[in-house]
């Protein structure tokens, strides 16, 4: 669901930095009075496990479609809304700056809708609710399917919150190519099929957490929960492999089809399928002074455009991508966790 400049005009895509930046201002000052040590490493390698998995397209079977996970819920899980929210922005500027991968006068937009969603309207309306419900009655088993449904509602319901955004922000735009109406009707069931699978490989993450260290679980009453099969430090270092695995090797097997909303402009007929809006890939679009300016930047930044060596198709590019972008995510999170403590110590000092 990442957004290319050309699908937004200027004063749209400065709305949508204002929206982040003011969501992004209020998570910082409120992660201000967080103490939990526990978040410096949880942080660092579950937004890596979300780079990582954001690199692999998985086939929506009949559709010539793909969709790729986007990670709010399972941040805001583990991590709390505001914390899972910085992680989210962390994930989608390296991916942009780094890697080419959404433009940079849409990564507002982007944040809105692939970050904002998943971490404050998932946790608040869905996950929170759910896991301090009585649904399933009570047990070890009620709690893990507490957390299916919770991730399974959430991530379906997060991304069609986010792909409708998708069809304002371009309606909005003034984008005549694409008509509200027929934009919507192709954008919002394709991205209820990559919802329900996102869903599903969320509540197996969370469902390993749970039964490894179920305190890391946001909303999860200790009691009920019981003791973790692993300690902090397994656990964290599983979560590590995994992210490697995933974005050095899984990331080789990434479906070819356009995701979602490539699906929607694009479609995929040179594969037999549905031409969709049918819209010329190398014009489509808005033109802008800012557009340009930011494509330039792009250029300058990304080292590994499209996750490849520069003019290469060379498997090594993506292995390579997944690693190195992993491992900037997770630097980046564990920068952010110690100003964070750097900034309340020394406000407790003052």
């Amino acid at each position: 669901m990442h957004m290319a400049d050309a699908l937004l005009a200027p004063a749209v895509a400065a709305v949508m930095y204002a929206a982040s930046g003011t969501a992004a201002g209020i998570s910082i000052h409120q992660l201000k009075k967080d103490d939990d040590t526990r978040k410096l490493p949880t942080m660092a390698v579950t937004a890596a496990l979300v780079f990582a998995g954001q690199m692999i397209n998985y086939t929506i079977p009949g559709t010539g479609s793909s969709g790729h996970m986007c990670g709010g819920m399972l941040l805001s899980a583990l991590l709390g809304p505001q914390a899972g929210f910085l992680s989210m922005i962390v994930i989608l500027a390296v991916q942009c700056l780094f890697f080419a991968d959404g433009g940079l006068m849409a990564l507002g937009a982007n944040v809105w809708n692939m970050a904002f969603y998943g971490c404050f309207v998932g946790y608040y309306l869905i996950w929170r609710p759910i896991m301090r419900s009585g649904w399933f009655g009570s047990g070890k088993g009620a709690l893990r399917s507490r957390i299916i449904a919770a991730s399974v509602i959430g991530c379906i319901v997060t991304l069609q919150l986010g792909a409708f955004s998708v069809v304002i922000e371009t309606s909005l735009s003034g984008i005549t190519e694409l008509p509200f109406g027929a934009f919507a009707a192709l954008m919002q069931p394709i991205h209820l099929a990559i919802g329900l699978v996102e869903g599903l490989v969320t509540s197996a993450v969370l469902v390993f957490v749970y039964e490894s260290r179920p305190e890391l679980l946001r909303e999860l009453d200790a009691a009920d929960a019981g003791a973790g099969k692993h300690s902090l430090k397994t656990t964290i270092a599983i979560l590590a492999v995994l992210a490697l695995l995933v974005g050095g090797g899984l990331s080789l097997l990434a479906s070819g089809n356009p995701d979602g909303l490539e699906w929607a402009l694009f479609g995929n007929a040179e594969n037999g399928y549905s031409e969709n809006m049918g819209l010329d890939e190398e014009k489509f679009g808005l033109t802008s002074a800012a557009a340009d300016k930011a494509a330039e930047i792009q250029e300058a930044t990304s080292v590994l455009p499209d996750y490849a060596f520069d003019g290469s198709d060379a498997p090594a590019g993506t292995t390579v991508s997944g690693i190195v972008g992993s491992a900037l995510v997770a630097g980046a999170a564990l920068l952010i966790c110690l100003a964070g403590g750097f900034f309340r110590k020394r406000k407790r000092a003052a």
